[in-house]
């Protein structure tokens, strides 16, 4: 199989993808040391794995998608797609970044808590409840995109919401049962800067760690 030009600038920029993906793994690994050290524990250890193995079938398919290239159901590039692609991927790779530096040490790939530190309620997290979750809708539709693969991007956008469905609805619960978290985020909506989330009220005060995946 010949590569075209832009089937091979694609694979480099998804290599680049997995080699962050792996460097934030490691990271999420010290932070999870520190937040165990500091009294924290993990909540729903079995949504991880199900979230590692979504985006992992996730790069494999856009990848398999491109390389097909089939005239009816392969992936061409069209450079205006690519174009929009590229700013909302480089959109989601914000909101990811900007979730990861202002949580700090209390980031990780995993759903934890905190007894009796402070809820992380500034930065991004003055706007929306779940950056880091809208960071990872907008790459896991657009990265596709970047050389149509729409069988991967729609599938997959899917696959995610369904899970991030499950998986909010899990760490707040945590968050609520732990801390005041449903106090500070009450007038914040979940993934969009409007509105606010009715949650039930909590008597402690821990940590937010908001997860990212393997993502």
């Amino acid at each position: 199989m010949t590569l075209g030009i832009t089937q091979g600038i694609f694979l480099g920029l998804v290599a680049l993808l997995i080699a962050q993906r792996l460097v934030e793994m490691a990271i999420s690994r010290r932070n999870e040391a520190r937040i165990i050290a500091a009294g924290g524990r993990e909540h729903a250890p079995g949504q991880f794995k199900v979230m590692a193995l979504l985006h992992t079938a996730w790069f494999v398919a856009m990848v398999v998608e491109v390389l097909l290239d089939h005239p009816r159901t392969g992936a061409p590039f069209l450079p205006w797609l690519a174009g929009v692609a590229l700013g909302v991927t480089l959109l989601g790779q914000t909101l990811r970044y900007l979730a990861i530096t202002t949580l700090g040490w209390r980031w990780s790939v995993r759903v934890m808590t905190v007894p009796e530190a402070p809820v992380v309620a500034g930065g991004v997290y003055r706007f929306i409840r779940h950056p880091n979750y809208l960071g990872v809708i907008l790459e896991i539709a657009a990265v596709p995109l970047l050389h149509g693969a729409w069988i991967t991007a729609t599938s997959f956008t899917i696959a995610n919401g369904l899970l991030l469905f499950w998986r909010i609805r899990t760490e707040e619960r945590a968050l609520a049962e732990a801390n005041d978290y449903a106090d500070a985020f009450a007038d914040r909506g979940r993934l969009l800067p409007v509105g606010g989330v009715a949650e039930a009220r909590p008597d402690a005060r821990p940590e937010t760690i908001e997860a990212v995946e393997t993502r």
